[in-house]
């Protein structure tokens, strides 16, 4: 990217959310589906009733605390990221964006997914150093999740997103941000507020 093209406006960043946006399923829900472990959607609304875990951010939470996915381990995230159905045209539409004459938009995917998850999800779509996922540390020894590093859900997506816009060098209303739920709120009244552009692309209101 160069001077010129940043005085000119031409550089933008598009970002996206993964599970739901361009996926059809929540990745924790198939992960806690392929080891057999019930009840996924009440642990998690139990969690969001205790307010004491930022939305989008359970699947995290679960993986470092509770006694039934403490057995998940590097390899099984891998295993369902090439297992999640991807929404139609998502390789054409990074094609087209990376095509059009004049402009350059930088492809980027920010979730509360594990990192692992959606490096495998979007293997050969998107390079794996723009995908910017929930960052987990696993014990050498057992393998087990031993700590979370980092987590982009909630206010952690727009931390997430200022520092790429600001390491890309792009304007605040050069950013397009794609997502679908509630849990991409935060962020997306952050780039609106800031004369972004934010696409919805759920029927959640």
């Amino acid at each position: 990217m160069t001077a010129a093209n940043h005085a000119q406006g031409r550089d933008y960043l598009f970002v996206t959310d993964f599970d739901q946006t361009l996926s059809f399923a929540d990745s924790g829900l198939m992960l806690a589906e392929m080891l057999g472990i019930d009840g996924f959607a009440e642990r998690v609304a139990g969690l969001a009733e205790t307010r004491l875990v930022q939305q989008g951010a359970e699947l995290a939470y679960l993986l470092r605390h509770d006694p039934d996915f403490r057995r998940v381990r590097r390899d099984h995230l891998i295993e369902v990221g090439k297992h999640v159905r991807l929404k139609d045209n998502i390789r054409l539409l990074v094609q087209l964006l990376h095509g059009i004459e004049d402009f350059h938009f930088a492809f980027h995917v920010v979730s509360a997914a594990p990192r692992e998850v959606v490096e495998s999800a979007l293997a050969e779509i998107v390079p794996p150093e723009n995908i910017h996922g929930t960052e987990l540390g696993f014990d050498p020894a057992t393998g087990e999740v031993a700590s979370i590093n980092r987590v982009c859900a909630g206010y952690g997506k727009v931390a997430a997103l200022d520092e790429l816009r600001a390491r890309l060098g792009i304007g605040h209303d050069r950013v397009v941000y794609v997502g679908d739920g509630s849990s991409d709120v935060h962020v997306m009244l952050h780039v609106n507020r800031l004369s972004g552009l934010t696409i919805a692309v759920s029927e959640n209101r």
